[in-house]
């Protein structure tokens, strides 16, 4: 745990942030996705057992895309099979399409999630179908999901912001809410898809679905692209979003973009955990213990430490170091 103060509580009220939110670990999927060299089903329900140790309650731990466009995540069905059962750890799968909300009805899961972009390029350039073909294929998802007890969220992308683009509208993203509604979704996440959305049109973002949709479950997914991150994390929270979504070590990436591949990825889980935990947000994970992992998942996979807390170091690490004689 990293220190705190007793001022905590005012800034919690000050920032309008909630005493306790979800985080949601999606490292072993749309992290491992970006590794190259798939991960053997064991070591992935190794990193399953330690996020779960740990206090991970919420895990995405799989994709049903085909195995030719993921073969780092071919093992999907097996993976699922040996997740262990007996802590009340939610367990969620991405679906891309029909074909592969069928395979996954064929799983035990708790939820899956299908992503949606706002933006009709980033549809077609990532999924090779318009944002109104996705929709309009929404509503059968939804019904294979609830027909095997799993509860369906729809993520978002470029929720605010897209490339080659610009700024998206809210009519746009309100269009694809509104739809996984009618599918049935229990919830919805924003995606910060580019990594150079900020704080500002996030807070709008979020509390603009929330204005409309009181009662909406809603989540927001990080990515670090600008460093603002941690920002949009406490924008987002501050604007009533109910879970925060981050890899471990920030493994993950988006389609091409310019800039340098070290910053296209998620936020580090870690780096998450770190900020909440110093300002008082509650998450029920051990950062010491998720911090030795994330630093062993990067051994693993062989990517350079993302992460500020794992290059950087923490308070406590600091203040405990004597000066060198």
């Amino acid at each position: 745990m990293t220190d705190s103060t007793a001022e905590q509580p005012d800034l919690l009220r000050a920032w309008h942030l909630p005493e306790r939110t979800r985080v949601v670990e999606v490292g072993l999927r749309d992290g491992l996705q970006a590794v190259e060299q798939p991960l053997p089903t064991n070591t992935k329900l190794e990193i399953v057992d330690r996020l779960i140790a740990a206090g991970v309650q919420e895990i995405e731990v799989a994709s049903f895309a085909h195995p030719k466009v993921l073969p780092q995540l071919a093992d999907a069905s097996e993976v699922i099979a040996a997740l262990p059962r007996d802590g009340g750890t939610r367990y969620r799968a991405l679906v891309p399409n029909l074909r592969g909300m069928e395979r996954a009805a064929e799983c035990a899961l708790d939820e899956v999630a299908i992503v949606i972009p706002a933006d009709d390029g980033m549809a077609r350039k990532n999924q090779n179908r318009s944002t109104a073909e996705l929709i309009a294929d929404l509503a059968e998802v939804g019904a294979v999901a609830r027909s095997v007890g799993q509860r369906l969220v729809v993520g978002i992308a470029c929720s605010f912001f897209a490339p080659c683009r610009g700024q998206v509208s809210e009519a746009e993203r309100l269009r694809v809410v509104e739809a996984a509604l009618e599918a049935g979704a229990h919830g919805v996440y924003l995606a910060t898809t580019t990594g150079q959305e900020h704080p500002r049109e996030v807070y709008a973002g979020v509390r603009g679905v929330l204005d409309r949709y009181p009662d909406l479950d809603v989540g927001l997914h990080l990515h670090n692209r600008n460093g603002f991150a941690p920002a949009n994390a406490l924008a987002g929270l501050s604007a009533g979003a109910n879970w925060l979504e981050a890899s471990f070590s920030g493994l993950g990436g988006d389609m091409w973009f310019p800039g340098d591949p070290a910053v296209l990825g998620n936020m580090p889980t870690e780096d998450l955990l770190h900020l909440l935990d110093s300002i008082g947000v509650a998450t029920g994970i051990d950062f010491e213990a998720y911090r030795l992992l994330a630093e062993d998942v990067t051994q693993l996979t062989g990517f350079p430490r993302a992460s500020f807390v794992s290059r950087g170091g923490t308070r406590r690490a600091l203040a405990e170091a004597e000066w060198p004689s």
